[in-house]
């Protein structure tokens, strides 16, 4: 006797009302924002990984804020930890994308102050648009010219802001708002960080971040995990709540800046 195939689960939230929910008015405005998971106990990650905190519902959110942007931006010791690729968005997302004026894929922006980075890596062989590697002027001038054979490779620094570092605060790291203003100065306005917790936390410092997207898994973590910021000067930063949603016992809190 066959059997029908189980039903595939419903997604949590409805598409278009998740795109309105995490859209932004005003597209032309850089707008930094940055998107983390963590546990009720403020863990960054279960056994060295963020990803193993999620669910379906939080790959929702995270493939809808990616459908929004125009750059991801991620530190370089994610992309190794978590396994990055080419960031080259399913096709729904691309059509989707198309049908707004949008270039089909984000560019992928990677900051590393040591450019530790392998130019062979799918990072960068399987782009769809040449990706972009902010670094310092510190920077190993043979990697500078190796990966430049695959990326923009932009020695990004300036006066008077925290610098951004990839790592255990490597020096001679990059100008938080000098990065913003070279991905505006390419018409990438909307900008998506994914982490690290090292960039978070000189972007923080720096004071150069717009809007905070939370998920908060509901679990219990424990043990040595570390937070979503890490590192960078001290800095206080007055947020709004935007938005609560939820799925199941999972939130999903969107602050922005107070004068945003």
């Amino acid at each position: 006797m066959s059997t029908a195939p189980e039903p595939a689960d419903e997604p949590a939230f409805d598409t278009g009302d998740l795109l309105a929910a995490y859209a932004v008015a005003d597209r032309d405005r850089p707008h930094l924002r940055v998107n983390f998971i963590s546990s009720i106990d403020g863990a960054a990650t279960h056994d060295g990984l963020s990803g193993a905190l999620n669910n379906a519902a939080d790959k929702q959110v995270f493939d809808t804020l990616r459908r929004l942007c125009d750059v991801v931006i991620v530190g370089a010791g994610t992309v190794r930890a978590e396994g990055y690729v080419g960031m080259r968005l399913p096709e729904p997302d691309a059509a989707w994308r198309r049908e707004h004026g949008l270039a089909e894929h984000p560019v992928f922006a990677i900051v590393s102050a040591r450019l530790a980075l392998d130019p062979a890596s799918p990072v960068f062989t399987d782009a769809p648009v040449r990706p972009i590697v902010f670094t310092g002027p510190a920077a190993p001038e043979p990697q500078r010219a190796a990966l430049a054979q695959v990326a923009d490779v932009i020695v990004c620094e300036g006066p008077g802001s925290a610098p951004v570092t990839s790592g255990a605060g490597v020096p001679g790291g990059i100008d938080a708002h000098a990065m913003r203003r070279e991905l505006a100065g390419r018409g990438l306005t909307q900008m998506l960080c994914e982490g690290g917790p090292h960039l978070f936390g000189t972007l923080i410092g720096a004071d150069a971040v717009d809007e905070v997207c939370l998920t908060v898994s509901p679990v219990l973590e424990g043990g040595p995990a570390g937070r979503i910021a890490r590192g960078g000067p001290q800095r206080t930063l007055d947020m709004r709540l935007a938005h609560v949603l939820s799925a199941g016992d999972m939130l999903f809190l969107r602050y922005q800046r107070q004068d945003a």
